[in-house]
């Protein structure tokens, strides 16, 4: 297996090690023919977006010990499928992505740019209000 790329082109980094996110549940955003939601896009949860999800019927913040699945709480990171994400920040509600640990096939529903929009600000990428972008 090649590796991975993120949505910046660099190597794709890890999105949480705890809890432990990711399709295969490795920390990494991966994705492959079985991961048919595409769980590419790396995201800090919010309030806002916990409750959408759970308005959707996707309930992330019960656990699920049988599933592998913590239930998740604002703050954490969590490798979401990318049209979830598409969804909630259409909606208004997008949770903060985390560029370097989206997987480059986000790209294939999601323009680059609304990813950048909606990144979380840290020091390597200060995102578009604090860049000129």
């Amino acid at each position: 297996m090649s590796e991975a790329r993120n949505v910046l082109g660099g190597l794709l980094q890890v999105c949480s090690a705890s809890p432990l996110t990711g399709f295969t549940r490795e920390g990494v955003c991966h994705t492959g023919p079985h991961d048919v939601g595409s769980h590419t896009v790396c995201a800090q949860m919010t309030e806002a977006f916990l409750d959408y999800a759970l308005q959707c019927g996707n309930d992330l913040v019960t656990p699920a010990p049988e599933h592998d699945f913590p239930g998740l709480k604002p703050g954490d990171r969590w490798c979401l499928c990318a049209v979830h994400w598409l969804d909630a920040a259409e909606a208004g509600v997008a949770p903060p992505v985390i560029l370097d640990a989206t997987h480059e096939r986000a790209l294939a529903g999601i323009a680059l740019g609304d990813l950048k929009y909606h990144a979380l600000r840290y020091p390597d990428y200060p995102g578009p209000d604090d860049a000129g972008a």
